[in-house]
């Protein structure tokens, strides 16, 4: 997977070979992915919703990730002037109109993920040394905010790896600024739980919140880039990552500033108004949750995600938790489009992710046999 996602040789390019492409279509693809066109897209959202879940987050497959070179070699070249055109052309414009489109598929309430680097050198480039976008990709952001605004969708900025996430939080910051208004969040940041640096830039994202008297929207997974990010800046154990993605998950649920996020030292702490996903496979994080909503002790409206293919069992159980629609939990799946060699990179994190999957597979099938059972016991009339 390493090698396809990475390679630059058109026989291991998905697009240009067609062996490979029907073999990954048929079963990569096809775990994890809506679609490779609108209709296929719809098809996919449709049987989703139909299902019972109260919508879906879709993104555009399109991405850059880094290898160490590269990195460097970004940090030290940036875009000169005879390049900036033929970037916007061919990167920057390609990228705005497949974030378009997606927003376009997406119905009211759905959300709509979206990667910068997915725009190309000048995105990185800009990201990696904190500047802001250039006039094209910035107008072309904007104009991505204004039509998720007019259509009731929310737009989630993914986080991406270490080399250009500083870049992302200042992006994501200011188009929260000028986006959410102070009952609702247009704009999601995205805040990694196995990044040690994550409660504090939270609590900086709260603060500024509260003090701009915008809505914080918060994506809160685990994170996504174990296989590009510096070890030393993620915890040391997975325990670590369940404790402080829970931790984290509760103060922004109740809108507290408990530990480990951390209460501006100025004015008085008041927690700003927060949307937010709880994006997670991890079956004890959903329960926890799930026991704040049923106390009463929720205070920010919440979403729960996980990705298609992945942790069905959890999804569909939210699905069928509540006994009508203002008690039962706000599922979403999270599915990306595009063709199959957009998303490669996106699928090899998926299969990075399941390196662990046989546990996840004992889950599942004790799952399906339990509700197996509960189906038989209840054709025959016994107790379950």
């Amino acid at each position: 997977m390493s090698t396809l996602a990475n390679s630059h040789s058109p026989a291991l390019n998905p697009d240009k070979n067609p062996i490979l492409r029907y073999f990954l279509k048929k079963t990569f693809y096809a775990q994890f992915c809506a679609g490779e066109n609108a209709a296929e897209v719809r098809q996919t959202i449709s049987s989703l919703k139909q299902i019972g879940f109260s919508g879906v987050i879709l993104g555009y497959a399109k991405e850059v990730v880094l290898n160490e070179a590269q990195t460097r070699d970004l940090t030290s070249n940036g875009v000169n002037s005879n390049m900036a055109e033929k970037c916007i052309e061919t990167e920057v414009k390609p990228w705005a109109m497949g974030t378009m489109e997606t927003v376009r598929l997406a119905s009211p309430g759905d959300f709509v993920a979206l990667k910068f680097t997915g725009a190309g050198r000048q995105a990185l480039y800009a990201l990696s040394q904190r500047l802001p976008p250039s006039s094209a990709l910035g107008s072309s952001i904007d104009d991505i905010c204004r039509l998720a605004a007019s259509r009731g969708v929310r737009l989630l900025f993914d986080a991406e790896q270490q080399a250009v996430q500083a870049g992302i939080d200042d992006w994501t910051l200011d188009y929260m600024r000028k986006y959410n208004t102070p009952d609702r969040a247009v704009v999601y940041g995205t805040y990694q739980a196995y990044l040690k640096a994550t409660p504090a830039v939270l609590s900086a994202h709260l603060a500024a919140a509260r003090e701009g008297g915008f809505t914080l929207g918060a994506k809160l997974v685990r994170g996504a880039y174990l296989g590009s990010d510096p070890r030393h800046l993620i915890h040391d154990t997975k325990a670590e990552t369940d404790r402080a993605y829970d931790a984290i998950a509760e103060a922004l649920l109740r809108r507290r500033w408990n530990a480990p996020l951390i209460a501006p030292t100025s004015a008085p702490a008041e927690f700003p108004n927060v949307n937010m996903v709880l994006a997670s496979h991890n079956r004890e994080s959903v329960i926890k949750a799930r026991a704040l909503l049923d106390e009463g002790a929720v205070r920010a409206e919440v979403a729960f995600a996980q990705l298609q293919g992945m942790a069905d069992e959890v999804s569909c159980e939210l699905v069928a938790t509540g006994s009508t629609e203002a008690t039962r939990p706000k599922a979403y799946k999270y599915l990306v489009w595009g063709s199959t060699g957009e998303c490669m990179k996106y699928l090899l994190r998926r299969a990075q992710e399941n390196r662990d999957a046989v546990q996840r597979t004992r889950s599942g099938r004790d799952a399906m046999r339990a509700e197996l059972i509960r189906r038989v016991k209840g054709y025959f009339g016994l107790p379950h």
